[in-house]
Formats: structure tokens, sequence, C-alpha cells
């Protein structure tokens, strides 16, 4: 037999016998003339001279393919071949079930020794957010409500947070809307703190939601229709929402209805799980709070702002909560005050406050709000509605020495772990070339594809119109795919969706369903800060740090999106911790996609099995000769007893 020879350029390594179309055969059946070593001395020189031409021949092919794959074309080729040898098929993915079974045996990838396997949590780790862990939160001052703001552990557990005993995937949109499994978030104190506010009912093995809010006895809907008597909420001028003090995030579930997207907040406080049943229930939300730090999104970003008793104090400090909403809400945006101190003169009695302490409340918020340029549309009941001008030129109270303090220009977007300052946010200099300046972004969905006011006005560096609209067209191809390999993305299988590095938001744009929700996450260190671009789209997003924890409770993501993050991230923080948040945060049975280069890839599949992960690694959809790559995960489904031993459940 002819012996192996290899050639290495950069990292090919190729055995002769594999090039060759039988490698089975003897070698003498390929190549007739090599078997002939008895032949005269003149036939055995010739036969030389070939060998010799053959390997001088491959030896420059394969130096001018080295050459082709260092200019980045071809890198990742043998791999892809084997993927393919290996029988992928980039169609449907046999051997990944994205299907909810809850049962079977727990099944880990023992194939490899060298794969680290980790270990579940203790079970009182079920609910654990890291970042908003209420046992740590007491150790920080209660001023301006500090200790509900997010204080990162600098250790963080390397073990898989557990599935509560009973656990099942959650009702599909929308009846999810209105039940929740008792088992997914099993806590009744709601149900009892907030009985007549019809907040939340609990009913045999399940959590009925009445769509009841204290500031909406009559229901959501009921509540929203009054709303929508001011506010333009059923033509698509108003899109994007934000919901502070968010309760059970009642109002942005009845909202979705209307095709209005709210981004829902409150903290993690004594009324336990209201975000967890948010995202349950299938509502976008996160922990947070208006406490001393700027909000995680970028400026002129929500068509709408509201409180519903949200117990934030709005005239303390100057103003300050008051100049963040101004800092989010877009020019001709909306803010709804529901509750006290609305209406004082004849509520004061029923809320048991004093009446010149509630007179005074209100009386400074009005003065805020025109320091603000917001003219107060209407006052009824207990609702106030006001609109925030569409330009500097008409803000009549900014003009003269009105005391109003401007903030520095270019600071506005400049939000992670930044202090909120008492100042005004100014307008864009674009006004008239930049429409959210202007206030006139196109109704929704006309303006999911049009070219967002930043990018027209050149407000995003390096991103032309001609760039967002190829990034466009790029992510209709490949979520195309993505439904290709997994015919569940269209099917509201998967309701709550994570894109954790969303660029210019195509992903989200090309998924838009009434099916499902995706929340664009822009990491603080991306190279190009587009988050006002995709709020511009109409679409939600937030600003994130992925060497942190997200602010959110395990378990509120059916699929998760991963376009480059191990390559943004290589060298600032351990791969390992990424991943183990990510699975914090994925449901059981719950899918994740990632795009990224081959050689990254792999780092990533070969620790996923460890998790409990399976997996695929398919080509991109241009072919195996594009270096960047799609690996296909799905969480297994398991749960830990109070032993602390894995089990499976139905």
């Amino acid at each position: 037999m002819l012996k192996p020879v290899h050639f290495v350029d950069n990292s090919i390594s190729v055995d002769l016998n594999f090039l060759f179309a039988f490698p089975s055969l003897p070698v003498s059946t390929t190549f007739p003339r090599w078997k002939m070593a008895n032949k005269a001395t003149g036939e055995s020189r010739t036969r030389s001279s070939v060998s010799i031409f053959i390997v001088v021949g491959l030896c420059c092919f394969f130096y001018l393919l080295g050459a082709w794959q260092r200019s980045g074309f071809g890198k990742g080729d043998s791999i892809a071949i084997e993927i393919t040898k290996s029988g992928a098929d980039c169609a449907v993915l046999s051997n990944l079930n994205f299907e909810t079974h809850h049962g079977g045996e727990v099944r880990t990838d023992d194939s490899d020794s060298k794969v680290k396997v980790f270990q579940p949590c203790h079970p009182r780790y079920t609910d654990y957010t890291p970042c908003q862990d209420q046992r740590r939160a007491m150790t920080f001052p209660r001023d301006n409500m500090i200790y509900r703001e997010r204080h990162c552990p600098s250790k963080k557990l390397h073990c898989l947070i557990p599935a509560p005993k009973g656990y099942v995937t959650p009702f599909p949109w929308p009846k999810s809307r209105d039940y929740v499994p008792f088992a997914n978030a099993p806590y009744k104190s709601l149900t009892v703190e907030k009985a007549i506010q019809n907040w939340i009912q609990y009913e045999g093995n399940v959590f009925r939601f009445p769509g009841g809010g204290t500031q909406f006895p009559q229901g959501a809907d009921k509540y929203i229709d009054q709303l929508a008597s001011v506010i333009p909420i059923k033509n698509g001028t108003v899109r994007t929402a934000l919901d502070t003090g968010c309760g059970v995030a009642s109002w942005g579930a009845h909202l979705w209805d209307r095709n209005v997207i709210a981004m829902s907040f409150a903290p993690r406080d004594s009324h336990e799980a209201q975000v967890q049943f948010a995202l349950e229930r299938g509502v976008p939300a996160v922990i947070g709070v208006l406490g001393t730090i700027k909000l995680p999104y970028p400026s002129r970003a929500f068509d709408m702002a509201h409180c519903s008793r949200c117990l934030i104090p709005w005239g303390v400090n100057g103003g300050i909560y008051m100049m963040e909403v101004d800092r989010i809400l877009r020019p001709g945006g909306y803010w709804v005050l529901s509750g006290p101190p609305i209406n004082w003169k004849n509520n004061y009695k029923g809320w048991q406050r004093p009446k010149k302490e509630l007179q005074e409340e209100q009386q400074k918020i009005e003065e805020i709000a025109k320091l603000l340029c917001w003219e107060k549309k209407r006052e009824m009941g207990e609702i106030a509605i006001w609109q925030k001008s569409i330009s500097a030129d008409l803000c009549d109270s900014r003009k003269g020495d009105s005391g109003a303090t401007v903030c520095k220009a270019g600071q506005a977007d400049d939000v992670w772990y930044k202090k909120m300052e008492a100042c005004i946010t100014p307008f864009p200099d674009v006004i008239g070339q930049d429409d959210a300046a202007s206030g006139q972004l196109k109704p929704f969905p006309e303006r999911l594809y049009a070219v967002p006011p930043r990018i027209s006005s050149g407000s995003v560096s390096g991103v032309s119109v001609e760039a967002y609209i190829k990034d466009s067209t790029e992510w209709k191809k490949h979520v195309k795919a993505y439904k290709g390999i997994n015919q569940l993305i269209d099917t509201g299988r998967y309701h709550n969706i994570m894109d954790m590095n969303a660029g210019l938001g195509g992903f989200a744009a090309a998924l838009e369903s009434p099916k499902l929700w995706v929340m664009n996450v822009v990491p603080t260190i991306a190279e190009k800060n587009t988050l006002g671009v995709i709020y511009e789209r109409g679409l939600i997003g937030i600003y994130h740090d992925w060497c942190e924890a997200f602010s959110t409770y395990p378990r509120t993501y059916d699929l998760i999106h991963a376009n480059g993050v191990f390559s943004l991230y290589k060298d600032k923080c351990n791969l390992e911790d990424i991943l183990l948040e990510m699975d914090r945060i994925l449901r059981p049975e719950g899918a994740v996609i990632f795009r990224d280069e081959v050689d990254t890839l792999v780092k990533v599949k070969k620790l996923v099995p460890g998790m409990r992960w399976d997996t695929k690694m398919v080509d991109h959809e241009d072919g195996p000769l594009v270096p960047e790559k799609i690996l296909v995960a799905v969480k297994q489904y398991w749960i830990v007893d109070g032993s602390n031993a894995t089990s499976s459940s139905h």
C-alpha cells in the first residue's frame, strides 16, 4: 500500500489516500502503472519521475489552496465537507427534536471524555437573578431605590439553574396572556395582596389573569379604549410603549392586540414574581427600576410612556424621573400618568392621604411638565395625558430665563451604569432632516422597512442607506434559512425571542409576526450604537453587557439568536459564563441559533453537551465555502428535586 503523504499548509492536513476517488481499493487499481515494481530499471525510473511529478503538482495545488484560504474565502472548508459527509440536512435536522415532549431519561453526551459537565445548582436557585438577588440587595442603601438597582456579584455560579418540579412549556399565545401554569411560577402572594384589584387569580393548576389592574377595575381593554380617545393608538402612529412599574403587565399584554408593543419593567420587590409572571404570559419585560441610573434605552425611543399607580415620586429631586422619561420619549410622544395625585380633589379621601400633600405633588408635576414642553392634552378621572413637543422651536418655556438646565450634547444615548442628571435632553441638531426629531416617523408596519431617520440623517456613523437596505435583505435570507432548519419558528411555538447582538434589527424585522416578539439586545461594546435605529423601526430592545447577567428571571426566552456574540466578546470575558447565562434564561426545550466563525462555534459545540444541550452544525446558506457557520442547539428538559438529583418529568 502507498503510505499516506501529508501536506500541511495552515490548518490543512491532507491524506493522499483520502483524495483518491476510491480509497478502499488497492493502490494498483487506482494507479495501475505503480504496481509494476519488477519491471526494468528504465520503467522504474519513469514511474519515479511520474510519482515526483504528481507529488510536486499536488504540493503546488495545496500551496495555492492555502493562499486562497488565507484570503478568508475558504476558511473551515474541511470541517464543512466533513459535516456534509456526515449527512447534515440543512432543511430539517433529524437528530434535534424541537418539539416539547417532557419525558425520557436525562441524556448527556458521554462520547467525549474531555467534555466538561456542569452540575445542577441547588434547588434554592430556581429563580436566581444574579444582578437583582434579594439577599444582596438588602445590603445596599435604600435611598432613591439604590438597593433595587443592578448589583452584579463578582463571583458567578458555575452550575445550571434548575427548573421547578412540574415545570411545563407555557401555553401558546394568545392563551398565555390569560393563563400561566402554576408550577412555572408557584407564588400565590399576589392573589391575596391584589385580590380586590383583579390582577391575578389562582384556579386549580393555573393562574388566571383577568386583565384587571389597580387603575382599571373594568379591565385593561376598557382602560386602553379611554387612552385611545386621546392618543392615536389604532392607526400605527403609536407603536412602542414603556410601562414603568408594570405589575403583571396587563396593560402591555392587551396593547398587543392593537399592534402596540410595550416594554414593561418593575423592580424585584415584595410583590414577588411580577416580571416573571409578565414573561410567562408572553409580554416583553425586564427587572428594572427608576432609581439613580439611567434607563437602558436610547433617547427618542418610545411613542408612549405609562405609569399606572407605579408609586414613582415624579416630583422629587428636581423632576429627575420625568426628565428621564423625556429623554426616552420621542418628540410628539405621549406620557400617561394614572392614579395619585391626579384629580386629588375628588380622590384624596379614598387614597387616605393628606389633601395638601397631594395638591403640592400634582402642582410640582405640572411645573416640570411645562419646563419639559409637554402639553397637557386631557385629564379624565384619575388619568392625565401629556404630549411632548415635536420641536425645540415650539418650546416657549425653555426660552429666556426659565432656569432649565440642558444636558451636555452627545450624552443622550450614553446610559450604561451612568447616573441620571436633573437636566433636559436637547432636541437633535438635525431638525427638519431627522423625522424622529420632528415627530414624523412613519406609521407601523410601514416603518419596519422604511429607512430609519437616524440612518437617513447620517447619525449612525458608517451605516449608509444602502448598507441598511442590504442588511435588511441579508437578514430576510438568513431567517428563511433558519425556518428551513427549524420549521417551528413560524408556528407560535417560540413567542419570547431574544437577539443577543441585534445590529440594525434585521433579524427581528424578518421575523415580525403577531405570534412572537424579539428583545433586541445591543451590547455595550458593540462597534456601533444602533438601538435607536431598532426603535425607529417599531421594534424594542435594550443595552446590555454580556459579561454580566441579564435583568430577567430564569427560563424566560423560548428562542435565543446569537450572531457573532462570541467573536465580539473574545478576550473580554469567559465564553463559559456567557453560555451559562444563556442556559439560565432559556426555557427547557428552547432553542438557540448561533451564527459565527467556524473556529468559535467548534469551541461552543464542545462545551454545550456538558450543559445538556443537543447540537448540530450546518453550513452557511450560501454554501460550505463561507467561513461563517450556523450551530443549532436545543436545551434538554430536566429538573432538580429536593435532593438535588436530576430527574425527568411529564
